[in-house]
């Protein structure tokens, strides 16, 4: 506990009778004449002073609350529970984290699966923001505003009778914040002909043609600094906090509001299911041109399964008909299958092997839109990505094992056959990665600058629990 106590508690806007007993108690803690508590205890007792009971779950944490994040590795009891109902108390939140220097997580969904990162134990407060859920389309129906405390399938669902939607997140309970303030994912990435282990700053089914949520925000129109001040950051005003925003992960504020472009796309054509199941189609939609890719897992002509392609004259025809092999694929998932065959059954673990093409318009798009932080190369390329889901915390170690080691094979592989970018992305990124290391040398120097700007004290490095920080980099 620091600072001038009188000056710390007027600035919370309490009552005269809240703000003279809490004067009182926290003089008494600091000249030892109080009963001891700890600076964490204390800054519970003072959220709930200024929230009220409602908006503060103290000791004992509701489970209900502790477990709402999607991993159950991440499950955790903090201290307290903070649900602010807006931008305001999100502010007052900020000024009392700076009082008692108390560790602090941010929580929009939950849906990132790194301990630690969107919940936090006993050590410090979880500051969950499912309560500032507001959404409002425009006039005109080009932007809508969101609150961080809303999922992506919520925000669908309100935009389907307006006829418009958005570049958001694929999976319906995804938070809205995490997403936007993201951008990547947790794998390697490689040339138009490997590939790497990526996903999101939001990437989405049409982000051929769009580019990334993040690259889609119109304005964060109500972020809220460090030091409790509120802001805004669009293309004219802080637009240096605007691009670090734009995939730069939990590292300048905590958004309230995020004005996103609409798109006119609300139908589209789509089928589930295959005719033959040696039979795969990849899919490259861009603004001016769409690729397809098809892929028979044994030695064929023509087969029947793709005829519905064949009366198709193409643009252009990247690579003949031919029956030959795929390196890097068939290497890396003989690696992968191996260990993961042998994980399961020690385990029980299940594991996905996923690929996912990445076109140059991607990247275009976002450049477009006045660029992002992120640092995406403007080429045509694959993501691979893993999701890997098991019982029992012991088992844990044992189970990353397998997309760990087939993480650095990618890179290996990729390595010797002049294939590799030094790439992850961050939303799907795993706790022991760094993607924000392969932004580029003069993206991570323009966050660092913003970082030091808009955070002086370095409250996001130093008291923030865990996450994708630039301390790291």
């Amino acid at each position: 506990m620091q600072g001038n106590i009188q000056a710390f508690v007027q600035s919370l806007q309490l009552s005269s009778t809240q703000a003279l007993a809490l004067i009182s108690d926290l003089e008494g803690v600091q000249n030892g004449s109080g009963a001891a508590s700890s600076p964490i205890k204390l800054a519970c007792q003072v959220a709930q002073a200024f929230l009220g009971s409602g908006s503060v779950e103290t000791t004992p944490v509701s489970l209900t609350e502790a477990d709402t994040n999607w991993f159950e590795a991440c499950w955790s009891t903090p201290s307290c529970v903070l649900l602010p109902k807006s931008t305001l108390e999100v502010s007052q939140v900020l000024k009392i984290i700076n009082f008692f220097k108390t560790k602090f997580s941010v929580r929009s969904g939950g849906h990132s699966p790194n301990p630690g990162w969107s919940n936090i134990d006993s050590t410090g407060i979880l500051i969950d923001l499912q309560n500032i859920n507001q959404l409002a389309v425009s006039s005109n129906k080009s932007f809508i505003s969101l609150g961080p405390g809303l999922r992506w399938g919520e925000v669908y669902d309100a935009l389907d009778p307006v006829g418009v939607s958005v570049i958001g997140g694929r999976i319906p309970h995804v938070g809205v914040a995490g997403l936007i303030l993201g951008g990547l994912s947790s794998l390697e990435n490689f040339s138009d002909r490997v590939l790497m282990r990526i996903p999101p700053g939001g990437l989405f089914h049409f982000s051929g043609k769009y580019g990334l949520a993040a690259d889609n925000v119109k304005n964060f129109e109500q972020i809220v600094l460090a030091d409790s001040t509120i802001t805004n950051a669009n293309a004219q005003q802080n637009s240096d906090l605007f691009l670090a925003l734009k995939g730069g992960g939990p590292n300048f504020g905590i958004g309230t509001q995020f004005d996103l472009y609409t798109i006119p796309v609300t139908t589209v054509w789509y089928q589930n299911g295959a005719s033959d199941i040696k039979s795969t189609v990849a899919l490259i939609i861009g603004l001016n041109t769409t690729t397809v890719g098809l892929i028979y897992s044994a030695p064929a002509d023509k087969p029947a399964a793709f005829a519905p392609f064949y009366n198709i004259t193409p643009a252009a025809l990247a690579i003949p008909p031919t029956n030959g092999t795929m390196h890097n694929y068939k290497d890396v998932y003989a690696f992968w299958r191996e260990r993961v065959v042998s994980a399961q059954a020690a385990t029980g673990a299940n594991t996905t092997f996923t690929l996912q093409p990445i076109p140059a318009s991607l990247a275009k798009a976002g450049m477009a839109k006045g660029g992002n932080s992120i640092g995406l190369p403007q080429i045509n390329y694959q993501w691979w990505t893993t999701l890997v889901d098991w019982e029992g915390e012991m088992n844990g170690d044992a189970v990353r094992a397998a997309p760990i080691a087939t993480t650095e094979k990618w890179r290996e592989l990729a390595e010797e056959r002049g294939l590799y970018l030094d790439f992850l992305y961050m939303k799907d990124a795993s706790r022991d990665q760094n993607p924000i290391a392969g932004y580029g040398a003069t993206n991570i120097a323009k966050l660092k600058a913003a970082s030091q700007k808009y955070d002086p004290g370095q409250v996001f490095q130093t008291l923030q629990n865990d996450g994708f920080l630039l301390s790291k980099v």
